[in-house]
């Protein structure tokens, strides 16, 4: 058999890595082992996870799989998201302009900010008393 002809790309956003593999053909595509349409649970998900595919028109040309780790189901659409919108430059690159346009190949670098001691959260402190 032979080896299948893919697009690899590694997504990020928060905590989540998603390992994203492009292909060039219609197959039904893969999140984990799983169905995406099983993977993702939230609705407005869908449109986060196919954006780059749907503003370049490509939605019914490829299919993915993807590996995603770590956060929560957000972090983990957001970070496939910006896997196939870089897999999608390497498989072509006159794509570039139009997923650059919408900013779905710029790293989105914040993270959660961590606790310091002796307060409630973050920033959060208890409340000042003068007396």
């Amino acid at each position: 058999m032979a080896a299948k002809k893919y697009f690899y790309a590694v997504g990020k956003r928060k905590t989540a890595t998603a390992q994203v593999r492009l292909y060039e053909w219609k197959w039904d595509s893969v999140i984990n082992w799983v169905s995406f349409q099983d993977y993702v649970k939230r609705w407005d998900l869908f449109s986060v996870l196919l954006r780059a595919l749907k503003i370049t028109k490509q939605e019914d040309n490829y299919y993915f799989e993807v590996k995603v780790e770590w956060a929560w189901e957000s972090a983990q659409a957001q970070a496939i998201r910006h896997g196939i919108s870089k897999a999608l430059v390497e498989a072509n690159p006159t794509l570039k302009k139009t997923i650059k346009e919408d900013k779905l190949i710029t790293r989105d670098a914040r993270q959660v900010e961590r606790k310091k001691p002796w307060l409630h959260k973050a920033r959060k402190a208890s409340q000042w008393s003068k007396r």
